[in-house]
């Protein structure tokens, strides 16, 4: 079910939110997960905080902060590599992921990513993807991904420790990805 939903996302025959909207449907149609074991899987307090910060999302884009910010920042950037650009949008999701969780930092910093692209004159996608990637590598602290978390008890971590080993771990992020998203979505 899996395969046949990233195929038909991949040929585009469906959205994303279409196509695995009818794969979870399908999973608990066929018996492969119950509904009470999908309602156990749900993280509550992740859905609140992600469906509180939509509205937000929105707000910031209508009343034009979203271009603000971007305007400010592509003055910051403006005759800059377009690499260092990126990386430096990468960071700004991977800072943001520690305060907001990462669903919520792609909420927030998606939009403006998208905003600085085009007062650049680049492809959004490049850097839509590096809020993806900087949004999903917090290793800096337990709080900002959920498997952070998951093995902050377990395994007996304390919270500094995961500054020691991310913050190496954050800038071998920020010294590859952008030049592997850059190749795969060129900014042009």
């Amino acid at each position: 079910i899996l395969a046949a939903a990233m195929a038909l996302v991949a040929f585009g025959v469906l959205e994303v939110a279409e196509a695995f909207f009818i794969a979870a449907v399908l999973v608990v149609a066929c018996g492969a997960l119950r509904m009470r074991e999908a309602y156990a899987a749900l993280d509550a307090p992740v859905l609140i905080l992600v469906a509180a910060l939509i509205p937000v999302s929105e707000t910031i884009q209508a009343s034009g902060g979203t271009d603000l910010i971007a305007v400010a920042l592509s003055g910051a950037f403006h005759g800059l590599p377009p690499l260092l650009t990126l990386t430096a949008m990468m960071l700004v999701a991977m800072l943001a992921t520690p305060f907001l969780n990462n669903a919520a930092t792609v909420l927030i910093v998606a939009p403006i990513g998208l905003s600085l692209a085009r007062q650049l004159g680049y492809s959004p996608d490049p850097f839509l993807m590096a809020v993806a990637v900087g949004a999903g590598c917090d290793f800096l602290t337990p709080i900002g991904h959920q498997c952070n978390t998951l093995v902050l008890g377990p395994a007996g971590y304390k919270f500094s420790d995961y500054g020691r080993l991310g913050a190496p771990l954050s800038v071998l992020i920020l010294a590859v990805a952008p030049s592997l998203i850059a190749w795969f979505w060129p900014f042009t």
